[in-house]
């Protein structure tokens, strides 16, 4: 490790003025994803700005039958919310598959989504949720705010500050993970509102996407057949020691297919 300056900020006006006031400093969610680069020196920020302390930050609300996830909310928070599994079951499945009980205690959603690596979970389900990111500026759709591998569309002290999800009729998520890291190898999620259905794919490609031909293909026959019928081209997903871009191609309908046949079963997803 090299000096940095740590400070923990107690409001989250006071930690927007932390970061704009001090040169090169970065926001500290749980610290899963920005410690372990820095112990690498793959970063190198001058001041950690940590969020921990911000209540405002944390807790999940139902406004308006929609649901709200405040950015410093744990995961394991997430798997265990009766609010989250009694408006989209599929989002705690999801949140209690990701990493270890460490990271599932420690690591937040805000955290996730503003990491963006392209294996993780919380970004197929924004995409496929049409969820909306709420930071200290604006609001993002989460159509524009995956901008490329480890990028988003925050600017630099940026802070998101909750995120939004409309309840679906039907979803789930199924995962095909890394036995050692517990990232997606290839992670689906499908959504279902009224005669829209939205795919969020993960781990197949340099970062989070929306598989279209599925998309299309379901909402003409929300059917698991449907599905694995659906041929896709490997150009623009990844190879690597977990599988080629050809074996992605052929998952990723699979794990749609397998999807489809929890949400009309009325179960939530699996991890495979």
């Amino acid at each position: 490790m090299y000096a940095f300056e740590y400070r923990r900020p107690a409001t989250l006006e006071d930690a927007c003025k932390a970061l704009d006031s001090l040169a090169e400093s970065k926001p500290l969610a749980g610290g899963m994803s920005i410690v372990p680069v820095m112990r690498q020196r793959l970063a190198s920020p001058a001041a950690l700005i940590d969020l921990g302390r911000i209540d405002a930050l944390k807790g999940i609300e139902v406004p308006n039958g929609g649901l709200r996830i405040g950015a410093m909310t744990t995961h394991f928070a997430v798997s265990r919310s009766e609010l989250v599994r009694s408006k989209i079951p599929a989002l705690g499945q999801l949140a209690g598959g990701i990493g270890d009980p460490l990271v599932r205690n420690r690591g937040t959603i805000g955290g996730s989504l503003a990491h963006n690596d392209p294996a993780a979970c919380y970004p197929a389900s924004v995409l496929a949720l049409d969820a909306t990111i709420h930071t200290d500026r604006r609001d993002i759709g989460a159509d524009d705010f995956i901008v490329g591998t480890f990028s988003t569309a925050l600017a630099p002290t940026e802070i998101i500050v909750a995120v939004s999800f409309p309840p679906p009729d039907t979803a789930a998520y199924i995962k095909f993970i890394n036995a050692s890291s517990r990232f997606s190898i290839v992670g689906v999620f499908v959504a279902r509102s009224g005669g829209t259905v939205r795919v969020g794919v993960t781990g197949a490609g340099h970062h989070a996407f929306r598989c279209r031909q599925l998309e299309a293909t379901l909402m003409t026959a929300f059917d698991p057949q449907a599905a694995r019928a659906v041929r896709l081209p490997a150009d623009e997903l990844i190879s690597d020691i977990n599988g080629s871009a050809a074996f992605r191609a052929h998952v990723i309908p699979e794990l749609a297919a397998r999807a489809v046949e929890h949400c009309m079963a009325g179960t939530s997803g699996a991890i495979v």
